[in-house]
Parts: structure tokens; C-alpha cells; sequence
């Protein structure tokens, strides 16, 4: 039997039970899961926001989370450029990307390493981007 070897990422500002669902269910679908948490850096870039929590700490916060085995700084977004730093033959992402061109790419790109992508619910009523619109709302007040 082929160990499984799993790979998440995210950025995990202001950690929230969504964050947990994908993580958890992540573990239940692997035997070792490695997270990758976005950079400061990598966050400004893509989302062309700074992160209210800096990245040493949501690191320390999924690394103290028991379904996760190894956290990894995510210093690229690109996920074929992780695929050739780091091992794993299964990629775990909410299904709010499945279907998409980057992820329909990918899933191609993936099939020719070998590697599974398996898609999780998006949870629904909680995000980092709604918690950050209410608190941005608080301190204008």
C-alpha cells in the first residue's frame, strides 16, 4: 500500500472553522498532511493586501493543529511549482475552484505526476474576507 502523502495551503488570516474543516478533512483523506501557509510576501502580491497576522504566526497556529503533520512556507501560489519543491500525490482545495481554467490546468498537469486533486465543500457563512470586512467596519466607528 501506497503511503499518502497530502498537500493543502492557504493563508489562514484570522482562522476560522472553515480553515479547520479543510484541514481536517484533508487528514481524514491522507496519511500525512503537509500545509502550506502563504507568505506575507505571497499574500500582499496575489491579493495585493498585508495579512492582519504575520506569517510566523498563522504557522504557528497550523502547526499546533493536531491533523497537521509538517507546514511549509507557501512563498508561490503556483501549485505545479510546489509539486516539484515538496512530495505528495494528493492536493486537497474547496470545490469553489473546481472547474475553473487554473484548476482544470492543474488537474491536468497533476494527472501526468501522478497526483490526485480531491476537492472539499467550501464552507459556507464564514470567511477571512467577511471577519476582515467586519472588523475594517469596527475600527472605522
Amino acid at each position: 500500500m501506497t503511503k499518502i502523502v497530502g498537500y493543502t495551503t492557504g493563508v489562514f488570516d484570522l482562522f476560522h472553522i472553515g480553515h479547520l474543516n479543510v484541514i481536517k478533512k484533508a487528514r481524514e483523506n491522507c496519511d500525512y498532511l503537509i500545509v502550506g501557509v502563504t507568505t506575507d510576501e505571497e499574500v500582499e502580491r496575489v491579493k495585493k493586501k498585508k495579512p492582519i497576522i504575520p506569517y510566523e504566526e498563522r504557522a504557528e497556529i497550523v502547526k499546533a493543529i493536531r491533523y497537521v503533520d509538517e507546514v511549509v512556507p507557501e512563498n508561490d501560489t503556483d501549485k505545479l511549482k510546489a509539486a516539484e519543491a515538496i512530495t505528495f500525490n494528493r492536493i486537497f482545495k474547496g470545490d469553489d475552484w473546481k472547474g475553473t481554467p487554473k484548476w482544470n490546468r492543474y488537474e491536468e498537469e497533476f494527472n501526468k505526476k501522478n497526483i490526485d486533486v480531491m476537492y472539499f465543500p467550501y464552507t459556507k457563512g464564514t470567511s477571512s474576507t467577511h471577519l476582515r470586512n467586519v472588523l475594517d467596519n469596527l475600527m472605522k466607528q
